[in-house]
């Protein structure tokens, strides 16, 4: 599969040498947009011709800086850098995702992300991408920049390995708990010996008959396992579910399908019974434990959502498993919903309203929620969480208690709060049936695509771009099939049965 999207795109059609100068379709900007943005104006850039380039604004809160000058406040990372660039960003071609949008892994799933493409960027956990069989590949700034200005980017040439899934999930067991079971099997081990062996990087294509019960959402979840695999990326197959999940977003003439060809040249075959694997955890050490090994350890805060994780139907059997209960007194239960979008849903359905009841606070979708900067770990009480561990440790800031940061399914998040202790979500017993809207609201209100022309001097509004750019459309501005499609619609249209998993 990876051949598939990369072949076409190489100049010359042939993937023979070492490093390969590819076409780039989408660019996703999170940790240093400024940066690249500027690398790209030093090499030329005008407008960039890629069929999506967005930038994310992860800073949801601000604060007043503790030390006077705008620089010294950046350094804290206490200003949106992408607010201060907004308007060149938006000159030039490239959207921008503001604050309270979501997490960028989830939010480019929705509204951008397409199968049989090939996406860069510079944050590790956009990853999950590879869910909907997009190829995402983490490129220096450098890199980045030459995207957004020439529209093409050189990469190593990659290796394959094969994840083959089998069989179906049993109740309370999720797409969470799979992606912690490829770790439990040494995946990462069988990466790191095939790219020594090789000295190329390593994609991991997930395929097989497993591969058809489990949807989008859900397979972006397994993909986001990537950075701790050590995986250049993670692809899915692209198949009926796949272009389920893109008309149920208007965007259905986005679809391609992308399967692997018999016979394609692959190092290595894992497989993997879905219906053998148990409710699982990652512990404080980085280690995959099965969460009956810890039952009974007492909770001091719990955090469901985030980037990663956690899938819109994870969210509703939370909201189910919990209602009439409430959180034990020196619990902490804390909501990051991962996208405008789940936000919007789950207050339309009422399930908002039944995690508030019982006792949820809700957190806006700040990147520092997931580095552990804002709500980070107690002292003293375990903590427990949905996303997966940051890059600066097991979720949580340098410095902080990340020894005490566990990762779960979400199932287990709520039997954690409904306890207020660790424990299998299978003593529920009595599985719920979720129902999960078709008409998904997508307005896409907090995505950017023009320069205010209103903003006052001073401000970081846009300079009016000359008449030729402000009488074109941006072509970019969604996916193919996207642009007649991005109707507004609420929930509460035909609905679809999920299977009859725990929650």
């Amino acid at each position: 599969m990876t051949q598939k999207v990369l072949a076409p795109r190489a100049k010359g059609g042939s993937l023979d040498a070492e490093h390969v100068e590819v076409d780039v379709d989408q660019v996703a900007l999170v940790r240093a947009p400024a940066q690249a943005l500027g690398a790209a104006v030093a090499a030329g850039l005008k407008k960039t011709s890629v069929e999506v380039a967005v930038a994310y604004d992860g800073t949801c809160i601000t604060m007043a800086p503790p030390v006077a000058g705008g620089a010294a406040a950046r350094a804290a990372g206490l200003t949106s850098e992408t607010r201060a660039v907004a308007s060149d960003l938006l000159t030039r071609g490239v959207l921008v995702a503001r604050a309270g949008v979501g997490f960028p892994a989830p939010v480019h799933l929705e509204r951008f992300a397409s199968p049989a493409r090939l996406c860069v960027t510079d944050e590790p956990r956009l990853a999950g991408l590879g869910g909907i069989g997009m190829l995402t590949l983490v490129v220096p700034t450098a890199s980045l920049a030459r995207a957004l200005a020439g529209g093409t980017v050189a990469v190593r040439r990659p290796v394959s390995l094969q994840v083959l899934l089998t069989g179906r999930l049993r109740p309370f067991v999720c797409a969470r708990d799979v992606g912690f079971e490829l770790l439990r099997r040494g995946l990462g081990d069988v990466v790191r010996r095939v790219e020594r062996a090789r000295g190329a990087p390593v994609v991991v294509e997930i395929a097989g008959t497993g591969v058809r019960g489990l949807s989008v959402a859900e397979r972006a979840v397994i993909a986001s396992v990537a950075p701790q695999v050590g995986a250049a990326a993670v692809v899915f197959t692209s198949d009926e579910r796949t272009e389920v999940f893109l008309r149920d977003q208007r965007r259905s003439k986005a679809h391609r399908a992308l399967h692997a060809d018999a016979g394609a040249p692959i190092e290595e075959v894992l497989t993997i019974d879905l219906g053998a694997v148990d409710p699982l955890l990652l512990d404080e050490n980085g280690a995959v434990r099965a969460v009956r090994d810890l039952a009974g350890r007492p909770l001091g805060q719990v955090l469901l959502g985030g980037d990663t994780g956690v899938t819109l139907r994870d969210l509703f059997a939370a909201a189910t498993l919990l209602k009439s209960k409430r959180v034990p007194q020196r619990l902490d239960f804390l909501v990051a919903v991962p996208s405008r979008q789940m936000l919007e849903v789950l207050s339309a359905a009422g399930a908002l309203t039944d995690l508030v009841a019982t006792g949820a606070r809700l957190v806006e979708p700040d990147a520092r929620v997931l580095t552990g900067e804002m709500y980070a770990p107690p002292a003293g009480v375990a903590s427990m969480r949905t996303f997966d561990p940051d890059a600066t440790g097991n979720g949580s800031a340098p410095g902080a208690r990340a020894e005490l940061a566990l990762t779960a399914s979400a199932e287990t998040i709520a039997y954690g709060v409904a306890t207020g202790a660790i424990g299998d979500p299978r003593s529920f017993k009595r599985p719920v049936r979720i129902t999960l809207p078709r008409a998904l609201p997508t307005d896409d209100v907090l995505v950017a695509r023009k320069p205010d022309r209103t903003a006052g001097p001073g401000t970081a509004a846009a300079r009016p771009r000359d008449a030729k750019d402000s009488a074109a459309p941006l072509a970019h501005a969604h996916a193919p099939g996207d642009r007649r499609e991005a109707r507004t619609r609420t929930p509460g249209g035909e609905g679809r049965v999920a299977t009859q998993r725990g929650g």
